[in-house]
C-alpha cells in the first residue's frame, strides 16, 4: 500500500477544516434590520444613512396606536418645530448619523423622542444578534433601553 504524500494530506485536512468551520462574517451580528423598541411602542429599521452610507440611521416602520386614536396616521405633534408637527410618525427618522466606535458599538449619533419632541445624543451597542442597547443622553444623565429583533410571528404587524 502506497503511503499518501504529506502535502496531499495537509491540503485535504485544510479543505475539511475550511468546510466545517463557519466563517467569521457569517457569525458576526449585524445592527441592520428591524428592531422592536422597549415596551413595544415602535419598530425601527436600521440601515446605512442615505446621506452617508458609512453611518447608521433608523426610521420608524410601525408605531403603537393608543386606544381611541383617530384612524388617520399618527403625527409628530410634540415636535419643537411647528412646521414638522404634521409629519407622520411612520417613516420618521428616529436615529441619525451613528459612526462605529468599537466592534458592535456606534456613537456620535442622535435619537429623536417623538413623545417629547426632543433630540438627544445617543450611542448603541449590540449585546448579541437579537438585542440592541440604545442610550440617549443629556449632559451626564443617560437612559438606556434594550431593543429586540421581532420574532417570526411578529415579522409583519
Amino acid at each position: 500500500m502506497e503511503r499518501p504524500r504529506t502535502g496531499a494530506v495537509a491540503s485535504l485536512a485544510t479543505a475539511v477544516l475550511l468546510t466545517l468551520a463557519p466563517s467569521a462574517a457569517a457569525q458576526a451580528p449585524s445592527p441592520f434590520g428591524e428592531w422592536i423598541t422597549e415596551g413595544h411602542k415602535a419598530r425601527v429599521r436600521l440601515a446605512p444613512c442615505s446621506s452617508n452610507p458609512q453611518r447608521l440611521c433608523g426610521v420608524i416602520t410601525w408605531s403603537y396606536r393608543p386606544p381611541g386614536a383617530e384612524p388617520s396616521p399618527l403625527r409628530d405633534i410634540h415636535n419643537r418645530d411647528p412646521a414638522l408637527r404634521s409629519r407622520p410618525i411612520v417613516g420618521l427618522p428616529l436615529l441619525q448619523d451613528f459612526a462605529p466606535t468599537a466592534p458592535d458599538s456606534w456613537g456620535g449619533g442622535t435619537i429623536y423622542d417623538p413623545e417629547s419632541g426632543k433630540t438627544y445624543k445617543s450611542k448603541m451597542r449590540l449585546k448579541d444578534s437579537d438585542r440592541l442597547e440604545v442610550s440617549g443622553c443629556v449632559l451626564f444623565f443617560c437612559q438606556t433601553q434594550t431593543w429586540t429583533r421581532p420574532a417570526a410571528e411578529e415579522a409583519n404587524p
